[in-house]
């Protein structure tokens, strides 16, 4: 794990919160509302059944059209290279299913390094939507604990890099940090 006490990236945002808690649409709000020339959502949700296909339609038929949208299921850190510009508002959404992609391409030690550095150099205008998925009981199966467990690590790493963390509950966005530095 890097360094806790890192110095927070300059307007970088994670946003995090329970499965419909509120958290993309907070962070949406949060993102248009930004002195930005160009808005980029980057997804990171991949189609694999019908159920899925159908909410990736409903999203992005009802995502404001001033977005640009980036499909990056894996390769998050390389992707966010590419969008390295400071009047570029940067949307990803959401990391727990970049997690879960990069677990099961077995690239996951490679993709959380490869954003991590991505973030500390970006001058990019970040919100990071993300589960939070420690509040519940520890899963039964190893590979859902390995899940939970690698998720509350990037969120303590990237909570520790952003300058503003905010926990969304019920639609109710809650302050967690707010380092303006």
């Amino acid at each position: 794990m890097r360094e806790a006490s890192a110095r927070p990236a300059h307007g970088h945002h994670l946003v995090l919160g329970g499965a419909r808690s509120g958290k993309s649409a907070y962070a949406e709000c949060l993102a248009l509302a930004r002195d930005a020339r160009r808005w980029c959502y980057v997804a990171t949700a991949q189609a694999g059944d019908a159920e899925m296909a159908e909410r990736i339609a409903h999203h992005r038929a009802t995502r404001d059209t001033r977005w640009d949208t980036v499909e990056a299921p894996l390769h998050l850190g390389a992707t966010l290279q590419t969008l390295d510009d400071p009047r570029t508002c940067v949307l990803i959404d959401c990391l727990t299913l970049w997690l879960s992609n990069s677990l099961a391409a077995d690239c996951w030690a490679h993709e959380r390094a490869a954003l991590v550095d991505a973030l500390a150099v970006s001058q990019a205008q970040l919100i990071m939507v993300s589960n939070e998925v420690g509040s519940g009981i520890v899963p039964l199966g190893q590979l859902s604990r390995r899940f939970a467990d690698e998720a509350g690590r990037l969120h303590q790493e990237l909570a520790a890099r952003c300058a503003q963390v905010t926990l969304v509950v019920a639609g109710l966005p809650l302050p967690l940090k707010d380092d303006p530095k």
